[in-house]
């Protein structure tokens, strides 16, 4: 069997309590079927951005990014091809510099047949305003009904087109999504675990968390990495955001250069009973040692990039 991973980022826009949906086309993943517009994010390209891009190649529509609004995954198998495809799909919150058009007329319909990249490579071929009650009429890909709130109906295989989804992947390049947390106890102390030796980073204190399973939800995995690096039990209080990483000349365990592409999600992670904190990993692994410290304590330490960002957003 063929395990294969990839990130998506896609984007709910609103306006005047209308949804923008778009339709794959016969090269999309779900042809035929409706779905919020977005993609797959390219090697090396923050997810924020990528969401920009195919909106626009998809509808010709200018947008921004808001917020990092859900991150969920799913796994497609495909017998016939001895292959299963794990997807990590990042939702965001977008909005238009201008709001878009009260009566439906305005450019995301017209545009959509004007050359766009998305419709001329076949991966969309249709994109609207709707209100609620239409979209409930129509045919969603499980992930576009979940984030909008309706009944979730499992797509027949046939509609998932497994032609193409799994391009060779260059030797050199490395995908890796991960889920971290800034975990805090009832005290306000930050749990941190650092970095072991011959790891990238060694000697850094680190945010808990690591990549994510084949087939595994991303709090899930922090939560299970929770208990490996740090001893402790806790529970994912909310998503703060995302966090990309792009190092062209990473050393691999080969002991070669490897163009490195991490895609990283933070939560903000409650511990109620806090306990000392005790690496749990059976067989070594990244984690050196864990420790509970405040933020003043923490601030002085040697952090990786993420935990600066992390401890940052803390502190507002």
């Amino acid at each position: 069997m063929q395990f294969t991973r990839r990130v998506g980022a896609y984007g709910l826009l609103r306006d005047s309590g209308r949804v923008f949906v778009v339709r794959d086309g016969a090269q999309g993943e779900f042809p035929g079927v409706w779905r919020l517009p977005g993609g797959a994010v390219g090697h090396a390209e923050d997810p924020e951005r990528a969401v920009v891009r195919e909106v626009a190649e998809q509808a010709g529509l200018t947008v921004a990014v808001t917020r990092l609004l859900a991150v969920v995954a799913d796994v497609a198998t495909f017998p016939e091809d001895k292959a299963a495809l794990h997807t990590d799909r990042l939702l965001f919150e977008l909005s238009t510099p201008h709001g878009a058009p009260s009566d439906g007329s305005g450019p995301e319909s017209a545009r959509l047949g004007g050359g766009l990249p998305g419709v001329e490579a076949g991966l969309v071929d249709h994109a609207c305003w709707l209100s609620p009650a239409e979209v409930a009429q129509l045919p969603l890909t499980p992930f576009t009904a979940e984030a909008l709130g309706l009944p979730v109906t499992p797509l027949p295989p046939p509609a998932h087109r497994s032609r193409d989804l799994f391009p060779p992947q260059h030797p050199d390049r490395r995908l890796r999504f991960g889920a971290y947390g800034l975990v805090t106890d009832p005290a306000g102390r930050i749990l941190l675990t650092q970095i072991a030796a011959g790891y990238p980073g060694a000697g850094l204190w680190h945010l808990p968390g690591g990549g994510t399973d084949h087939g595994e939800q991303p709090a899930t995995g922090l939560l299970r990495e929770l208990v490996e690096e740090g001893g402790q039990v806790g529970r994912v209080v909310e998503l703060l955001g995302v966090n990309n990483l792009h190092n062209p000349a990473a050393l691999g365990p080969e002991g070669r250069p490897l163009d490195w592409h991490g895609v990283r999600v933070i939560y903000r992670v409650l511990v109620d009973v806090p306990t000392d904190a005790v690496v749990t990993e059976s067989a070594g692994g990244s984690t050196a040692r864990a420790g509970w410290f405040t933020r003043d304590e923490a601030t002085d330490l040697p952090l990786s990039d993420i935990a600066v960002v992390a401890i940052g957003q803390s502190g507002r």
